[in-house]
């Protein structure tokens, strides 16, 4: 094979390499040029003394090695200089002092020498790949993302994106949603893990707030133009959510324009969801107001603060029959009510004067004092209000032993059964 046709060849199947990455033209040159001044430096120590040539058209790549002419016998240096008698051999007419030009053939560099130029060529093509999904997706953070699933995992849904993997984690999933290979998924792009040793791991997400905002931003034009904002989120994803809302334009409902006509539009959002049941709530900067709206759809009578605590508490009470509405299946309105507030609150019954109950501290020859003070300070002072709690919560909320709480509300209710 002719040195033309080598170095051709060379160019052509980085050529090849390129254009399927998406590299343009002057990327390319760029990049064969460091590889071959690598190759030089590699056989020569150097690379001052020689200049690549690119020719685009036909593909070819030349390496011309230019050497000053010196006298015969005072050679010090063979890449750099040349001695005149072997200058006349390459041009008849030329005279010590000047510079003489020869072409290298690629064949000289040795197959060892070529091996290293195509790996250090893929290397900078995977290095570019990486810089790219970096600065994609670094732009793409918080933004919704539609691509097909193509691979199902035990701990992650694989997901094809403009040629890019992308990764959604089971932390980060609904966890009622089923996924099936070729189907399309929609989800957020949440962050870009670039510590994996190998390219960068672009981290998607169902269950981000993140993504529920980007689908109302969709559904409700007054969220998208800024009419509507969206104050906060909380979820428990694929169970429940809570939105609260405010509007800059007092003509604008901010609720009623998430809701849309017969529900429309939230019910939009939901379906994507999985049929994760959302509140939207009115935001206001009165927290007392803000924390009564939290636990919707009960409509709390009565709200007190306790600021010198961490986090700060909320006593709210609430009439009898909304008591477990309130707090909701598995605590969970009242945990979501707690996250969107920044407030820990505890719901408290309110008794009327002819309703029989039983305050907790009367059970005081059944159950210790510290139990009694840890009910206390959750809200439950009467019997009725912890026999609202599930024995989950009761745990989750007043940190007792499991088998403690179920000791306390069998006590009770077995107070009522003796009735």
């Amino acid at each position: 094979m002719g040195k033309i046709n080598q170095s051709a060849e060379l160019v052509s199947s980085f050529a090849e390499i390129a254009r399927e990455k998406g590299i343009d033209r002057d990327t390319l040159q760029s990049i064969m040029e460091d590889v071959f001044k690598a190759m030089i430096r590699k056989r020569y120590g150097a690379d001052d003394s020689f200049e690549i040539i690119f020719n685009p058209d036909n593909g070819d790549i030349q390496i011309i090695h230019i050497r000053q002419v010196i006298p015969n016998q005072d050679l010090e240096d063979p890449v750099t200089q040349i001695e005149f008698r072997d200058a006349l051999s390459i041009d008849e007419d030329i005279e010590v002092g000047d510079e003489v030009a020869t072409e290298v053939n690629i064949r000289d560099f040795g197959r060892r020498v070529i091996a290293t130029a195509r790996q250090t060529f893929n290397q900078r093509i995977r290095d570019i790949e990486k810089e790219n999904i970096v600065d994609q997706y670094s732009e793409l953070i918080g933004e919704i993302v539609v691509g097909e699933i193509y691979q199902i995992r035990r701990r992650e849904v694989l997901v094809m994106h403009d040629k890019v993997e992308l990764i959604l984690p089971k932390h980060e999933q609904i966890p009622k949603d089923r996924y099936r290979k070729g189907d399309m998924l929609r989800a957020v792009v949440k962050d870009i893990n670039r510590e994996t040793g190998g390219f960068p791991q672009v981290i998607i997400s169902r269950a981000d707030p993140a993504f529920m905002e980007r689908l109302f931003e969709l559904e409700v034009p007054e969220i998208y133009e800024g009419v509507v904002e969206i104050k906060k989120i909380v979820r428990e994803p694929g169970e429940r959510a809570k939105v609260a809302v405010t509007s800059h334009d007092e003509r604008v409902d901010p609720v009623g324009a998430c809701v849309g006509m017969k529900g429309v539009r939230i019910h939009a959002v939901v379906r994507e969801l999985n049929n994760e049941n959302i509140d939207v709530v009115p935001w206001t900067d009165d927290i007392y107001e803000n924390i009564k709206r939290s636990l919707a759809p009960a409509k709390p009578i009565d709200v007190s603060l306790n600021e010198t605590v961490t986090p700060p508490r909320a006593k709210v009470t609430v009439r009898a029959d909304e008591v477990s509405l309130a707090i909701g299946r598995g605590g969970l309105n009242i945990r979501l009510g707690s996250a969107l507030t920044g407030y820990e609150i505890d719901v408290y019954r309110d008794i009327s004067q002819d309703e029989e109950d039983v305050d907790v501290m009367e059970f005081a020859d059944e159950i210790d004092p510290e139990t009694l003070t840890a009910l206390q300070r959750i809200g439950c002072d009467t019997a009725k209000a912890v026999l609202e709690l599930s024995v989950e919560e009761l745990v989750r909320r007043s940190g007792l032993e499991k088998e403690v709480a179920e000791n306390v509300i069998n006590i009770m209710r077995a107070e009522f059964e003796e009735e």
